[in-house]
């Protein structure tokens, strides 16, 4: 299996399935993990756990109770599915604060609760916060069948010290991440280097997906089939997702790097696409 395709797990005693950190990406910046909260399960993680590292907690589906710091956040997350018609609800946690999730209450029997947590080089300073649904910005992106559906979770113009994260729908038979762009290369203004993964759901969930990851000399080139969970690492080059016909595809992306800024360049070969329209 390529060494950038990460398959989940049978859950641990705290429900994790996956777990990247920098370490075992062999990166520097992203950490990304997924919890399957069973009733009564409670997450724990101190101060030392995350001292040097900011925490976006992202409520996939279900509904949970955060406690960080100070703040208490009751019952928070309206999904049943990823592919609801709703923004997540998130907590933002400044590197060097202790939280604890667990599931909440009234929760539906036949929903899942899950949460993702995204990872990132902090100090402490910013503030404990909830981003509520209402508050991340919903855009559409795209034409003909390259349109996806983009949520902007914490984008470079709300607080944070090195994370950028937002969800994609991509319908049925479309593309997205396309033309294929890279953001591998500090060559601002042109573009930043960030590392990237990318956290995969279908709807029906026996689908599949394909994503593409390669470099301009082709020292990187692999062609994923990607299912419902998996996640495949982008440390650099280009990196276009396509979703089959009959099966809509969810991703969500943690990007992180030396410059909080989203800056990309597109494959020359493939800028036509969008010079064009």
């Amino acid at each position: 299996m390529s060494k950038l395709l990460v398959r989940p797990n049978a859950a641990d005693e705290q429900g994790c399935v996956i777990n990247i950190t920098p370490a075992s990406a062999n990166w520097q910046y992203v950490g990304f993990a997924v919890h399957q909260l069973a009733p009564h399960t409670r997450l724990v993680k101190t101060v030392t756990d995350n001292a040097q590292r900011e925490t976006c907690i992202v409520v996939l589906t279900g509904k949970v109770t955060v406690v960080a710091g100070d703040q208490h956040f009751d019952n928070i997350g309206e999904r049943d599915s990823v592919f609801d018609d709703l923004s997540p609800a998130v907590v933002y946690v400044p590197a060097g604060t202790a939280f604890t999730v667990s599931a909440g209450e009234n929760n539906n029997a036949d929903v899942p609760v899950a949460i993702a947590l995204c990872t990132a080089p902090g100090k402490p300073g910013n503030a404990v916060r909830l981003i509520s649904p209402q508050h991340i910005g919903v855009e559409e992106r795209g034409v003909g069948t390259n349109r996806r559906l983009v949520r902007n979770i914490l984008p470079e113009t709300e607080p944070a010290d090195s994370l950028l994260i937002a969800e994609v729908i991509t319908p049925s038979g479309h593309w997205s991440s396309y033309p294929p762009h890279k953001h591998d290369t500090d060559n601002q203004p042109l573009e930043t280097a960030l590392e990237e993964t990318y956290y995969h759901r279908l709807n029906p969930p026996q689908g599949f997906a394909f994503q593409r990851v390669y470099t301009d000399d082709r020292s990187l080139d692999e062609t994923l089939s990607v299912h419902d969970g998996d996640v495949v690492m982008v440390p650099e080059g280009y990196h276009p997702v396509g979703a089959p016909h009959g099966y809509d595809l969810y991703y969500l992306n943690v990007m992180a790097g030396p410059t909080r800024k989203w800056m990309f360049a597109n494959d020359p070969a493939h800028d036509w696409i969008v010079n064009n329209n």
